[in-house]
């Protein structure tokens, strides 16, 4: 048994990796923390583990005494607030999934201009791997240290994944215009989330400057050899959960839409969570499960492909991920946990 500890419980993605760990037949939770219900049995900020997981959450202070007692750390706070307990779990020899954006971007400067944070880890960026597994695999099987991916950021480079590999586009064209459900935004509680102020409405927010652009660009130019600008539009729409990602590029070429469906279906063969749609992805055909859905169209006229990338932000945006990143990391089967279906309607 791979014995866990969570840090951030109670908050959404907390929560979701809470019950996807809580059915997994190769995990023990050790300890649950929340900075918010300290004291506060689980049970009791989410009513629906009543009766079946009953654990009090634990101070921020009393982690490091059951540091000792766990193989692995998943941590999901938010961005600044993953650094010191990480040194200590490492130090322990406890391997670390950190659900935030601390060891996401490689160079600390740009972590700097971005979250407007001096980066206090800085020995520990050349280590982390960055926990896309369907790019980074084989750096994820040796990790100590495994940053998850953002939820744009995962719906975005796989969309675009493995055009660039191909070379195929004018990568000075990408622009990402990517929606959002209410749940990306966290739980706690903030006026522009209130039901009265997103519902039957729809608004972009961090326009020109959404802190994700630096990781989607930072991996996408891994992916191409040379470094990438894009333009990246996030936007809040009125529903729970999903992300979808449209992704407009001029092709430098002619290229038939059948001959880049068959690119992407090759790209992605193995892939267990990754599915090529000849009809456009919709959020609700992955909601609740760790699949990527990924369309595209061809646009003659324009000379342009359209990508289009679905998933459920709180899943393979987030919590689903994390624990593909540890069935990875211990040796499991990688769908071990989630092997689920959308529910519908």
């Amino acid at each position: 048994m791979i014995r866990v500890g969570i840090i951030g419980a109670t908050g959404y993605a907390g929560q979701q990796l809470v019950w996807l760990l809580h059915q997994h037949k190769s995990t023990e939770i050790i300890f649950l923390s929340s900075y918010s219900y300290a004291d506060h049995s689980f049970s009791d900020i989410h009513p629906q583990y009543d009766r079946f997981l009953e654990n009090v959450c634990i101070n921020i202070q009393s982690i490091e005494n059951k540091l000792h007692e766990i193989d692995l750390l998943f941590i999901a706070l938010p961005h600044g607030k993953s650094f010191e307990i990480t040194k200590k779990a490492l130090n322990l020899g406890v391997k670390v999934i950190d659900l935030g954006a601390d060891f996401r971007l490689k160079n600390p400067l740009s972590y700097e201009k971005w979250y407007g944070l001096q980066h206090s880890c800085i020995n520990l960026l050349s280590a982390s791997v960055y926990g896309l597994p369907e790019i980074h695999r084989k750096a994820i099987k040796k990790a100590q240290l495994i940053a998850n991916p953002g939820c744009y950021p995962t719906a975005s480079i796989l969309a675009l994944a493995p055009i660039l590999k191909h070379g195929l586009i004018d990568t000075k064209s990408i622009i990402i215009d990517a929606k959002s459900g209410v749940s990306g935004a966290g739980r706690k509680a903030s006026i522009p989330t209130l039901f009265a102020e997103c519902n039957e409405s729809i608004k972009a927010y961090g326009v020109g400057g959404h802190r994700h652009t630096p990781e989607i660009e930072q991996e996408t130019s891994n992916i191409y050899g040379k470094e990438i600008t894009l333009s990246f539009t996030p936007h809040l729409i009125p529903m729970n959960r999903g992300i979808l990602a449209t992704c407009y590029i001029n092709l430098k070429e002619k290229q038939s839409q059948e001959d880049l469906y068959i690119l992407y279906k090759d790209f992605y063969k193995d892939e267990c969570f990754i599915r090529i749609r000849k009809n456009l992805p919709e959020t609700k055909w992955v909601k609740g499960t760790n699949l990527c859905d990924i369309g595209l169209c061809v646009d003659e006229r324009t000379g342009r492909v359209i990508i289009l990338s679905a998933i459920d932000n709180l899943m393979k945006g987030a919590a689903g991920q994390a624990v593909q990143n540890m069935n990875i990391l211990f040796g499991l089967k990688e769908t071990e946990g989630l092997e689920l279906l959308p529910m519908n309607p």
